[in-house]
């Protein structure tokens, strides 16, 4: 008769990495069930990922683009406000999704085991879905404007071939800082309601409703240590001609996503093997 024995990891560099290939079912299955499940018995269904965008770009035209008269570098404002809206709804997606694993998962997890990595990896992939269809939406703006303003008014260039590069670093630096608080929200419940207030003020240290170059000078330098602010920078100059394509920003993007997801990875799975206690 075969035993098997299941015991609890005690490494800190033990992390089922294997298990996410074996449990690929259950990561399609996730993905299925947050884009199947999310507007099921809703009237518009998927529209919403296009009404929500749309009447927000509106909203920033009229608020900071109007009232507040911030500059977007001669891009046509619903191009400027929508490329920024896109990246940014797909981080704060990723973060919110890998943010409250634990706790919005905790049923399923103190019955059955797989790899708890499988869930904020489906989330992001579901989420990046969305955004794509969002970005269809914001090529046809896009195509509209090249055929109605004057030749060369939007400056395509090479560098739109860094877009799914720009998309993964998102994507790893919205899950790894959400992985983080999950693990810390565990026992401090109350801190995720100082999280989701605190992401939606970090949007604001983010070049999305404006360009870097319109930030005051004496605060340039401080957006400029966002990781995220070379990403929106990049992909509005790869397709805009507004902002900069800072190389040694990206790389500096580059190593702190990687530090962040190396580290919260490791405090994930230390945090998975004993979360039922507080949970």
């Amino acid at each position: 008769m075969q035993t098997t024995e299941i015991k609890p990891h005690s490494k800190w560099f033990d992390i089922d990495i294997k298990g996410l290939w074996r449990y690929r079912d259950l990561y399609y299955m996730y993905i299925r069930r947050d884009i199947v499940t999310q507007y099921k018995q809703t009237i518009l269904g998927p529209l919403w990922y296009v009404i929500q965008p749309l009447f927000t770009t509106i909203m920033y035209m009229f608020v900071f683009g109007g009232l507040a008269g911030i500059s977007t570098d001669g891009a046509p404002q619903p191009l400027f406000y929508m490329a920024g809206i896109v990246l940014w709804g797909y981080f704060s997606q990723c973060f919110t999704v890998s943010s409250d694993v634990f706790g919005t998962n905790a049923n399923v997890f103190g019955k059955v085991y797989f790899p708890r990595l499988v869930v904020p990896l489906s989330g992001i992939t579901s989420n990046l879905l969305k955004m794509l269809i969002q970005l269809a939406m914001f090529i046809i703006i896009y195509i509209y404007y090249v055929f109605t303003l004057p030749s060369g008014t939007l400056h395509i260039n090479a560098s739109i071939l860094l877009f799914p590069v720009l998309i993964f670093l998102i994507a790893m630096h919205g899950m790894s800082w959400g992985l983080i608080i999950s693990s810390m929200t565990t026992k401090y419940r109350d801190m995720k309601f100082l999280v989701q207030f605190g992401i939606q003020l970090f949007m604001y240290a983010t070049p999305v409703i404006y360009p870097l170059s319109a930030a005051p000078e004496k605060y340039r330098d401080i957006i400029a240590l966002n990781p995220l602010t070379p990403i929106f920078e990049a992909f509005k100059y790869s397709c805009l001609g507004c902002g900069t394509l800072d190389w040694g920003g990206l790389l500096y993007s580059t190593i702190f996503m990687c530090i962040t997801l190396f580290l919260s990875v490791l405090v994930f799975s230390r945090t998975e093997r004993n979360f039922m206690d507080t949970v």
